[in-house]
């Protein structure tokens, strides 16, 4: 019995747990947020799209990227100017979002141009099977994949027909949050 309750022990040490303040919250996910010296602020809320919350008194915080002890401390030094009081606060996760972290567009001169929700990394090459392939009339060389870098748009260049053929793959990068892929209609004498 001692074995049993020593091995059950070891474990429990040995193997990876949800440490505090491991987890990363992130856009779509719900949390609860307890404020013990006010139960009128007690409530569930929503990450935003934008990664940030809204909040009673404390206005907006940025939420996607910190741990829920994070937030709760961010929440407490918003709130404390409003309270004579030391506040307790306390964040919690109740539920994860479980869709996709990313969205990626396709559009242009493709058989299905739309949003495509991805799971895993995808590739621009990836994105255009997802998208059911190039349209009869595609330009395979001057496609595009449009970016948003610090609120600048940033274009990088992608060459179908030199990716198709194993002779350049270096356009094929791999696509980010909310990356446009842009495939324009061919020209006349193209």
């Amino acid at each position: 019995m001692r074995i049993l309750s020593t091995f059950i022990i070891l474990c429990l040490f040995l193997t990876p747990s949800f440490a505090a303040g491991s987890y990363r919250l992130k856009r779509g996910d719900t949390i609860s947020v307890t404020v013990w010296q006010d139960q009128n602020l007690n409530r569930q809320v929503l990450v935003r799209p934008d990664g940030r919350i809204s909040f009673p008194l404390a206005g907006n915080l940025r939420a996607a990227g910190r741990s829920p002890e994070s937030l709760g401390i961010g929440l407490k030094q918003r709130l404390r100017k409003f309270y004579n009081d030391d506040l307790d606060v306390t964040v919690s996760l109740v539920s994860v979002d479980k869709s996709s972290d990313r969205v990626i567009y396709v559009t242009g001169q493709v058989t299905r141009p739309g949003p495509f929700e991805i799971k895993k990394p995808t590739t621009v090459l990836q994105a255009l099977a997802l998208s059911g392939g190039l349209g009869p009339f595609a330009a395979q060389r001057r496609i595009l994949v449009r970016r948003k870098i610090k609120g600048r748009d940033v274009v990088f260049p992608f060459d179908y027909a030199k990716a198709e053929s194993g002779r350049d793959i270096t356009g094929n990068i791999y696509l980010r949050d909310g990356d446009v892929v842009v495939v324009p209609e061919r020209g006349l004498f193209e």
